[in-house]
């Protein structure tokens, strides 16, 4: 087994049983309070969940993020998982693709169009691989599993911690700029559980990408779980920057806040309440990811489809409650903002690089 195969291997076993979660950071989605609606005028049957996102009709705001790839037992668990998505109308997310740079025979495990034809599916690499790729191996990645948008994945705090991670992150932002100019499809500037600060949040922008995934703090740690997978002094490295991150909720609020036309909020969200506070906080639509990989492994694709079937009967009750009949509406409702959430907005909405 290569070391990159081991590696999605230790992830995934990490992910569905370790000590791999943020201890005290949260979310901060508890810090949201959407503003009650004691007369809706609504009938509960008329609530829709439809959306476009990066032209794709979706029937939920929804999506399994990206989790895994470039292993057989990754390749099983993305089909799986493809096929749920497409059955209920959702989002997609494959992971890293970099196995596909170095082995062309590994492409099978990410290739899911034969259980998903119509979904939404995002396509994934670290910006270092897609600063020192050229632009036609990127274009093969994205044509070798037909995706309909590539997510360019930041993550630094991560690759610090693992042992023979990435060291040089110059150039990214220039070719993300490159990319997001002159790429057949969508770039989703992705980070990988530590969050999108206004600060980087408005480079990007400057630069041309349209479209971000803030992949906050509060949900898994990869930090945490490189921690776990590598030896010291970079496991002791990890334990003491396992917390570190903008929390998704205050980065949905920082990001949205700069234009972008499509913002993914991951990290941490479990339930259809928190995909409503994200919505009504500015996001377009929400990704979950570690808890539908513990269903799958606890149920099968069955438990998959429960986990949203709450998900979603829980969005549609909150949209009720607030009298949005559909999420443009949801979007404008008003919202209270307390605590850790209120503070961490006005104040890194105040900092400088």
């Amino acid at each position: 087994m290569s070391d990159i195969a081991r590696r999605k291997s230790d992830h995934l076993d990490l992910a569905i049983a370790g000590d791999v979660g943020f201890r005290r950071t949260t979310s901060l989605f508890e810090c949201i309070r959407l503003v009650h609606n004691a007369l809706p005028e609504l009938r509960f049957a008329d609530i829709t969940l439809t959306t476009t996102v990066l032209g794709k009709p979706l029937r939920a705001p929804l999506l399994i993020a990206g989790m895994t790839g470039g292993t057989e037992r990754a390749g099983h668990i993305n089909q799986e998982l493809a096929a749920v998505a497409e059955h209920r109308g959702l989002a997609f997310g494959l992971g890293s693709q970099r196995p596909m740079l170095l082995d062309a025979t590994v492409a099978r495990t990410f290739q899911v169009r034969g259980v998903a034809p119509t979904a939404l599916l995002l396509g994934n690499i670290g910006v270092v691989q897609a600063t020192q790729a050229s632009r036609q191996q990127l274009v093969d990645l994205v044509a070798g599993v037909d995706a309909d948008a590539l997510c360019v994945h930041l993550n630094p705090a991560m690759e610090l911690i693992q042992t023979d991670g990435d060291r040089d992150f110059r150039g990214c932002l220039e070719r993300l700029g490159e990319l997001a100019s002159d790429f057949p499809v969508p770039i989703v500037a992705k980070e990988t559980g530590c969050g999108l600060s206004a600060q980087v949040a408005k480079r990007l922008r400057e630069h041309g990408v349209r479209h971000a995934d803030v992949s906050g703090a509060g949900g898994t740690s990869w930090v945490a779980l490189e921690a776990q997978r590598n030896p010291p002094p970079q496991s002791a490295l990890g334990e003491q920057f396992s917390e570190w991150g903008i929390p998704t909720a205050a980065s949905v609020a920082l990001v949205s806040a700069q234009g972008f036309e499509t913002v993914f909020a991951t990290g941490g969200v479990s339930s259809g309440l928190e995909v409503a506070k994200a919505i009504a906080l500015g996001a377009t639509a929400a990704g979950i990811a570690r808890p539908v990989l513990q269903a799958l492994e606890s149920g099968g694709p069955r438990r998959v489809h429960e986990l949203f079937d709450t998900v979603e009967r829980e969005l549609r009750v909150a949209m009720f409650l607030v009298g949005a009949a559909d999420l443009a509406a949801l979007g404008r409702v008003p919202r209270v903002l307390t605590g850790d959430l209120e503070a961490f907005i006005e104040q890194a909405s105040e900092a400088t690089p």
